[in-house]
């Protein structure tokens, strides 16, 4: 949409364009839902990223004494009759696991895990699909073909499948490698180091950039015989600057999109593969782990399981109400 400015010394009308990504801005910004749902995300890879002054305890301290806490305010939460097993205390906000571990500290540190696997997991999507998407589509024929049949093998395993068979492989060569020697025990002592994260994120990574190299083909395909890349070609632009130069931007809106809609399934797998046990390594919290561990207590202490399945509940809603946002906002069919 153009902004028309009057200018009153030269009685002319000049038009100001607006850039497609102003455009977007403008059309997110009118949806609410979309910005709460922002907000909310902001807040929260802030919360994790200042984990260490923002939790009231250290996620691993252990105080037997107060195991199974609930707090006064959470009491109507539990069974009838629960006043007479259950330890009330107000000693921790949301209460204490079955360790007499904080609960809420445990839950804030568990955002920092699920918000590092939807970061890293993203990154390797954009890098590797997008590569890859834009080049077999811009080159065609029998190199896309080619190209476009191995994404179209890879996806014919199931993704959570081979990204279990994946982490249960990585966790036996570990347990058989130690007291090792070269890369293979560097990789177990890193991947011991960042709590077991270092193999999710090799598991993950070497599937999730399937669709993305999907969508990355298609819009390559539909920009690739448009004018302006005509007339970068007839002026001596290289294949390089023009993928690059060209038309990287004009797609980036669409990339941007099914990102943040994939950033809940990032999240949910690692939250599932902690439940599972082939996730990050105790003590490392994961909302996946305490969600497991919470099961145990369900009738007795539902808060325990509570806590940590809403945290991912509304994680997993507000990144797929941004994306929905981004999408309405970059769609050129909306005039408003």
């Amino acid at each position: 949409m153009a902004v028309v400015d009057l200018a009153e010394e030269t009685g002319t009308i000049t038009r100001k364009e607006r850039s497609l990504g102003a455009e977007a801005f403008r059309r997110l910004l009118k949806n609410r839902i979309a910005m709460l749902s922002g907000i909310f995300i902001i807040a929260l890879v802030l919360v994790a990223f200042f984990a260490e002054a923002v939790a009231p305890s250290d996620y691993a301290r252990q105080n037997l004494e107060e195991n199974n806490a609930v707090p006064q305010w959470m009491l109507f939460l539990l069974p009838e009759g629960a006043e007479n097993y259950a330890r009330i205390s107000d000693a921790y906000a949301l209460g204490a696991d079955h360790l007499g571990r904080d609960i809420l500290s445990r839950t804030i540190y568990g955002a920092r895990v699920s918000l590092t696997v939807a970061i890293v997991g993203s990154f390797v999507s954009l890098m590797v699909g997008v590569i890859y998407g834009m080049v077999s589509g811009y080159l065609g024929g029998r190199v896309d073909n080619i190209m476009m049949r191995t994404v179209d093998f890879l996806y014919a395993f199931p993704f959570l499948v081979v990204v279990i068979l994946l982490q249960t492989y990585f966790k036996a060569i570990a347990r058989q490698s130690e007291g090792g020697e070269g890369l293979g025990l560097v990789l177990i002592n890193l991947n011991k180091d960042m709590g077991g994260l270092l193999f999710l994120f090799i598991a993950i990574g070497l599937i999730n950039w399937l669709g993305m190299a999907r969508i990355a083909r298609g819009q390559v395909l539909s920009y690739k015989k448009k004018e302006f890349v005509e007339a970068a070609r007839a002026v001596g632009a290289n294949d390089t600057r023009i993928l690059i130069k060209h038309l990287f931007p004009n797609i980036l809106g669409p990339l941007i999109v099914a990102e943040t809609l994939a950033i809940p399934g990032y999240i949910f797998t690692e939250s599932f593969l902690s439940f599972i046990g082939l996730g990050v390594d105790a003590p490392t919290p994961s909302w996946g782990i305490m969600i497991s561990e919470g099961v145990k207590g369900l009738r007795s202490y539902p808060n325990q399981i509570l806590v940590p399945a809403v945290a991912l509940s509304l994680t997993t809603l507000a990144f797929n109400f941004l994306g929905d946002g981004l999408r309405d906002a970059f769609d050129p069919r909306q005039k408003q």
